[in-house]
């Protein structure tokens, strides 16, 4: 029983202290993707913002939004299944 009682205060307590809190990156008011292009998922990284499109590519922002740089993402070949 003491066991539980401190394993349940020790979850709390690392919960409490490795949590965020709660802010949201500064992320930029808009961000213009080219004509066609529809974001499929965005990332963060450190100094820049990923937006990868639906038609296979990922642009590259800057952290005031301004564009940077241009990816395209190579489908993997995926081995024929039988």
């Amino acid at each position: 029983m003491i066991t539980m009682i401190v394993g349940v205060i020790t979850v709390v307590g690392l919960l409490v202290t490795r949590m965020p809190d709660g802010r949201l990156p500064a992320l930029p008011a808009t961000l213009d993707l080219p004509e066609g292009a529809v974001a499929q998922a965005i990332t963060l990284g450190p100094g820049w913002i990923g937006v990868v499109t639906t038609d296979s590519r990922m642009m590259i922002f800057t952290p005031d939004g301004k564009f940077r740089q241009e990816l395209t993402i190579q489908p993997q070949n995926s081995p024929s299944v039988p």
